[in-house]
C-alpha cells in the first residue's frame, strides 16, 4: 500500500492560497488556525502555513525540451484525472509554466505533464501515465 506523504509549504497570502487549494484544485480542507490550514490533496497532507515575506526563488533544469521548475511538487493522477484536471485549469485559464502535453514521447516512462504556480509562486507538477507500470520504468 502506498502511504501518504506530508508538505508544508509557506505562503504569505492564506486566504488567497486557500481559496486556490480548495476551489481551483478541488482540495478538502481539514483542520486549520489562524497561520496555517491543511488540505486533503489528492490523499496526502498539504499543509499551508502563512509566512510574511516570503519570496519563492527557482531555478530550473532542462527536460526533455521544457524549463522544469525546481523546487515543484505535486501528485501523479489517473489518465482520466489528469485530462478532467487540465481541462478544469484551462477553463479558468490557468497560466501554465509548461502547458499540458505529453513528455517522452514513444519511449520509456511516457507521460502526461503539466507545471503551473500557486497564488504564492510554488510551482506544481501534476502527470499521469497511461501505463503506471512505466512510473519509475528505466
Amino acid at each position: 500500500m502506498i502511504q501518504p506523504f506530508h508538505l508544508a509549504i509557506p505562503v504569505q497570502n492564506l486566504e488567497k492560497c486557500r481559496t486556490f487549494y480548495r476551489d481551483v484544485l478541488g482540495c478538502e480542507e481539514g483542520r486549520s488556525d489562524t497561520h496555517w490550514v491543511d488540505f486533503n490533496f489528492f490523499g496526502h497532507q498539504l499543509v499551508i502555513h502563512q509566512k510574511e515575506e516570503f519570496k519563492a526563488d527557482r531555478i530550473s533544469n532542462p527536460v526533455d525540451g521544457h524549463d522544469v521548475p525546481v523546487p515543484h511538487f505535486g501528485v501523479v493522477l489517473t489518465w482520466e484525472d489528469w485530462h478532467t484536471l487540465a481541462d478544469k485549469l484551462n477553463a479558468v485559464n490557468t497560466k501554465f509554466i509548461i502547458e499540458p502535453c505529453i513528455r517522452f514521447k514513444g519511449k520509456v516512462g511516457e507521460q502526461a505533464t503539466m507545471f503551473f504556480n500557486d497564488p504564492e509562486n510554488n510551482a506544481l507538477e501534476f502527470k499521469a501515465f497511461k501505463d503506471m507500470s512505466q512510473l519509475f520504468a528505466k
